[in-house]
């Protein structure tokens, strides 16, 4: 497959509306100007029990047109690609960069800036666009069968896709068409005691991936739709966990949700500047701590990367135009805080040459913002297996899968709950327990960090859609992950309170 091939819209057309854009710009007083076109389309399926629940379809096309004005930049976009809604843009953008220069309190500064004309094409065998909408629901409806044959009294399945199609371009000759899709298959499985009314539930561990239709096809939904009514049942029937202070196991299905808002989001810039606080908050990682921060102990080595094969934040540039080689760095290397993730016009603000490779608008209209890459917890060097971190376990739990999560503003205090709390006693795997979740501060929850699966046991998984910015933009990103052990770290019952 080719990117000409992949693209669904008309690149001349793209090209010709981009170049009068920033060339009305520049005429107008703009020092710097970039636009992305495009289109963004979504397909959600759903089917519960023996039938077809929802399928639904969309399409958004558009541009969004960023202007830099004596260091202020103002913005337009539109849900059209004609020539007349480009000229009225670039006098929308202009005056809204002019009107900022009152009120704003420091200059945007750009670091220099490489022009650059490229493609990329995420590597995919079908795209899931063009299968028929009949396969969908059968193979939807074949999975909520193996879970009820299975023992679930309810079972719901979906599928979601996204796929994205831009070019970027940008006053200093920048030409970048970028392709890219993403799919998440899920499921949830509920078994219910009749005789008393308590139900239990268990969603699948299945990640979703920058991938197509091939993904779905091979992980191995079906297997464990059989799987998740089972352990639905058991949970039903398991004990409450003691609540109290233990030794955790976090298998990478639970850990990549942790990483995401401990780690990923406390180390945005624009958080740590007060930029973002309408959503979720701000962070308590200071600019003054970069290089000095104890984030974690010495096993603590978190990365970001767009290169990881089937990583939801794979892609060749982000929407700044900045190339994803920029955008391979650790945030905390042996427990250092090392990076923030950055966008274009920050990095001098923290007295940096350049961005690194983080910005996102989540449609052709929206404006970039600074969004994760893949952020990921890297394996420990030393052959070490989930058995061998269990091993060395007199009295936790190992937790399996993400579930309910709460944090603070900055943050920092933190609640996490998961699908499966398994006990470990003396060393071994123990008997399934419900009600369970855990609760730490970010910074000595990781200086608790004390053993690492090695690259044999690394997971990747992630979220389709993480919320963030005013108005509420979504973004999918991957966090890869291996078993990880924590020593001392305090188990509760939601539906008892702490010990």
């Amino acid at each position: 497959m080719t990117l000409a091939s992949a693209f669904r819209l008309n690149r001349g057309l793209l090209l010709d509306l981009a170049d009068l854009a920033l060339t009305l710009a520049q005429r107008g007083g703009a020092n710097y100007s970039d636009i992305r076109l495009g289109e963004t389309r979504r397909e959600s399926i759903q089917a519960r029990e023996d039938r077809l629940r929802d399928f639904s379809e969309s399409s958004e096309r558009g541009f969004g047109l960023r202007v830099l004005v004596d260091g202020c930049w103002g913005f337009y976009g539109a849900p059209r690609l004609e020539e007349s809604s480009i000229r009225e843009a670039v006098r929308q953008a202009l005056d809204n960069a002019r009107a900022v220069k009152p009120i704003q309190a420091q200059s945007i500064v750009l670091e220099e800036l490489r022009p650059v004309e490229s493609e990329w094409l995420m590597p995919m065998d079908v795209d899931p666009f063009d299968v028929p909408a009949d396969s969908k629901a059968d193979w939807l409806l074949a999975v909520t069968a193996a879970a009820l044959e299975s023992g679930a009294d309810y079972a719901s399945a979906s599928l979601s896709f996204a796929k994205e199609e831009r070019l970027f371009a940008n006053s200093h000759g920048s030409r970048i068409f970028q392709s890219r899709t993403r799919t998440h298959p899920q499921l949830d499985a509920t078994v219910v005691d009749k005789a008393t009314g308590r139900f239990s539930s268990r969603e699948s561990l299945t990640p979703a991936r920058g991938a197509g239709w091939d993904y779905v096809l091979s992980c191995g939904l079906l297997a464990e739709a059989k799987r998740a009514a089972e352990d639905a049942r058991r949970k039903l029937d398991a004990k409450p966990v003691a609540p109290g202070e233990r030794d955790i196991v976090i298998d990478p299905t639970n850990l990549w949700l942790t990483i995401h808002e401990t780690v990923g989001h406390s180390t945005e810039l624009d958080r740590a500047l007060g930029w973002e606080a309408n959503f979720a908050g701000t962070s308590f990682v200071k600019p003054e701590m970069l290089g000095r921060l104890r984030f974690g102990s010495e096993l603590m080595t978190i990365v970001a990367d767009r290169s990881q094969q089937g990583g939801l934040s794979t892609l060749g540039f982000d929407d700044d135009g900045v190339s994803s080689q920029f955008a391979s760095f650790p945030i905390v290397e042996h427990g250092v805080f090392q990076n923030y993730q950055m966008a274009l016009g920050q990095a001098h603000l923290i007295g940096l040459p350049r961005s690194n490779g983080c910005a996102y608008a989540d449609s052709p209209a929206s404006f970039p913002i600074q969004r994760m890459p893949n952020i990921s917890l890297q394996p420990n060097p030393s052959p070490t297996s989930l058995n061998d971190l269990i091993a060395d376990v007199e009295d936790g739990l190992y937790v399996v899968g993400a579930g309910s999560w709460s944090i603070d503003q900055q943050r920092d205090n933190f609640q996490f709950g998961g699908q499966l709390f398994y006990e470990i006693k003396n060393g071994q795997l123990g008997e399934l327990v419900r009600d369970a979740a855990y609760q730490g501060r970010t910074v000595a929850f990781w200086n608790a960090l004390d053993g690492l699966g090695d690259a044999s046991t690394y997971h990747l998984a992630g979220t389709f859609g993480c919320g963030k910015g005013e108005p509420v933009q979504s973004a999918p990103v991957s966090h890869g992950a291996v078993p990880a052990r924590f020593r001392k770290v305090m188990v509760l019952n939601p539906e008892q309170g702490e010990a």
